[in-house]
């Protein structure tokens, strides 16, 4: 977070107001696993070049983010009763 901004009526929260690339496919793995897609889907000489496009739906531009649809996504979802508490 870099501040807290104030609220504006009729806005719904938590918003995205601007952000950089777009987020990993689901079940593409932790970090190396994003790297290692990334590297496939780029290069048509990869042994999974097409079977990760074809598991993608076919084209995947990491470059793109679609705010709309981020926000779309974060006010769609229902408020959770359970607090998730992460212990060490």
């Amino acid at each position: 977070m870099e501040k807290v901004l104030s609220t504006t009526p009729g806005t719904t929260y938590p918003r995205c107001l601007t952000g950089r690339r777009a987020c990993p496919p689901e079940d593409c793995g932790d970090p190396c696993g994003y790297a290692d897609f990334l590297a496939a889907i780029t290069d048509p000489q990869h042994e999974q070049h097409e079977e990760l496009l074809d598991w993608i739906g076919g084209t995947f531009d990491p470059d793109h983010l679609d705010i709309d649809a981020s926000n779309k996504h974060l006010t769609a979802r229902e408020p959770s009763a359970e607090l998730v508490r992460c212990s060490n």
